[in-house]
């Protein structure tokens, strides 16, 4: 028997669509019900479905009124604040394509996508680093537009271009990823196949508004189903939680594995309404997951996903899955573990693919065909990742194909940091891995050669200044020599297995 999940098709999505109107349907029938909760130690700050329709459509008819037109690229440097997600749907509502980024990004990181991206504007917060452009729009500006009359929704094709994300590719530059309208749709496969999500749930996020899990799981969502949101406020420590999740009465948490890990140093409350946890963005250690449920008396279930496809493959409370695995794939989705001659026998190990029908992928690569092409074998989409299935369809995972790192719950690519490094002065050559320093617990590290060891100090702030925090190294070591293969090729995996072995 082949290694091969096959419950679909998923109902097509209708046409014409749009994803800001699919998000907001629940406005109409339920105005006065509250759709987010910005937490705050002693209070909060709410927003009626009504009031955030009104904000979305307002937002939509500014970005009109400066002259864009459906199909714009609209380039987000925005904060941790409200004003990224209406910004977003406003810019969606409005037939243009956001692309909402990290503000953790520098400059240099940030003009190459202006390049590439060519945007017809960039809504920016002043404190978010960003290249100077004449087409800006500060952020009073946008929040004005909050108070304009409503815009009416572009309708269209589901299959146009919605939005564009960026990730970091195995060649080190990032991509952008567009992604069609019908994305949202495809969204409805985790409802019941990983959130166990209904329009009672009040969903706590730990996660900022702009990173793309809160984004997605956080907001979209569950205002989707008519679900509250509640999001803690910025610089709201993880020792807060808790707390928040005790007074507010949250249904479901989800957060990544980091934040659980840090959430476990402290006593947990009682939260008799919590129904369970959600992970995404890197593997469970298995140690957390056992000490969240002892001391909250609920699961976790994790999901598995990417950029190009979102999640697609999780536990759930209805196939609770098993400590060892990742889940099984969602219901609607076309998922096999792929070898050199197609779906490999089961429990045996291959690469994680994706149908190229699922509503959930990528559009493509902007501007790169090759590398769009690349992703694809024939029918199905290669993630590029490890797995195998067994014979209930539970997928385990077996590690990344190539040597993709992962800090905090983003991927980052090794080239990349290791371009950077090698421009500073004493560096001659440079390998990046993840290495495991404590138990559950991985930081990115540099090794790199030269002359003379370089000051830990300098190298530190010289990453700062040219790389985003999330993809600065915590570790750098000097070296003799880097391991190389037979073929002159960096064994970034020795780099990993031998630093490990000092420990």
């Amino acid at each position: 028997m082949d290694s091969l999940f096959d419950q679909g098709p998923y109902a097509p999505c209708p046409a014409p669509f749009n994803m800001a109107a699919h998000v907001l349907r629940r406005a109409a029938s339920t105005p006065d019900k509250t759709a987010l909760r910005v937490l705050h130690d002693t209070h909060s700050e709410d927003f009626t479905f009504g009031a955030l329709n009104a904000a979305v459509l307002g937002t939509a008819t500014g970005l009109l009124r400066l002259g864009c037109t459906p199909g714009d690229r609209i380039l987000m440097r925005l904060g941790n604040t409200v004003d990224f997600p209406l910004a977003y749907l406003g810019a969606l509502a409005a037939g243009l394509v956001p692309v909402p980024t990290s503000s953790a990004l520098t400059e240099a990181e940030v003009a190459p996508m202006i390049e590439t991206l060519a945007p017809k504007l960039i809504l920016r917060d002043p404190k978010v680093a960003c290249p100077a452009h004449p087409d800006t729009v500060d952020l009073a500006a946008l929040r004005a537009m909050r108070d304009l009359p409503a815009a009416p929704v572009h309708m269209g094709d589901p299959e146009r271009p919605g939005y564009i994300i960026y990730t970091s590719g195995t060649s080190g530059q990032p991509r952008a990823v567009v992604h069609a309208h019908r994305a949202i749709w495809a969204r409805q496969m985790m409802h019941d196949g990983w959130y166990g999500l209904t329009a009672q749930d009040r969903l706590l996020h730990a996660g900022a508004f702009n990173w793309t899990y809160t984004l997605g799981t956080g907001l979209m969502d569950p205002w989707t189903l008519g679900a509250t949101a509640l999001i803690p406020a910025p610089g709201t420590p993880a020792s807060a939680l808790p707390d928040l999740l005790a007074r507010e009465e949250a249904t479901i948490f989800a957060a990544a594995p980091g934040v659980y890990r840090q959430i476990l140093t402290r006593d947990m409350p009682a939260l008799p309404g919590l129904r369970h946890g959600l992970s995404a963005g890197e593997k469970l250690p298995e140690t957390t997951r056992a000490r969240w449920e002892a001391a909250t008396g609920t699961p976790i279930f994790e999901a598995y996903g990417m950029s190009e496809c979102s999640t697609f493959i999780s536990s759930s409370p209805d196939h609770p899955g098993t400590p060892t695995t990742l889940g099984r794939p969602q219901t609607g989705r076309r998922i096999a573990i792929l070898g050199a001659d197609g779906p490999v026998p089961l429990n045996t190990e291959g690469t994680i693919a994706v149908h190229r029908s699922d509503p959930g992928l990528m559009l493509e690569y902007l501007g790169a065909p090759e590398a769009t092409a690349a992703k694809f074998d024939g029918e199905w989409f290669l993630t590029g990742d490890q797995g195998s299935m067994d014979a209930d369809h539970r997928i385990t995972y077996l590690g990344r194909a190539d040597d993709m790192m992962n800090a905090g719950g983003f991927r980052v690519s090794p080239i990349e940091v290791e371009q950077c490094l090698a421009r500073h002065p004493g560096i001659t050559a440079v390998g990046c891995a993840e290495v495991t320093v404590k138990a559950d617990t991985t930081v990115i590290a540099a090794f790199y050669t030269g002359p003379a060891a370089l000051d830990p100090g300098a190298l530190h702030a010289y990453a700062q200044a040219n790389l985003a925090r999330y993809k600065q190294p915590r570790v750098y070591i000097h070296l003799d020599s880097l391991p190389m293969g037979a073929n002159g090729k960096l064994l970034r995996r020795a780099l990993r297995q031998t630093y490990e072995a000092t420990l």
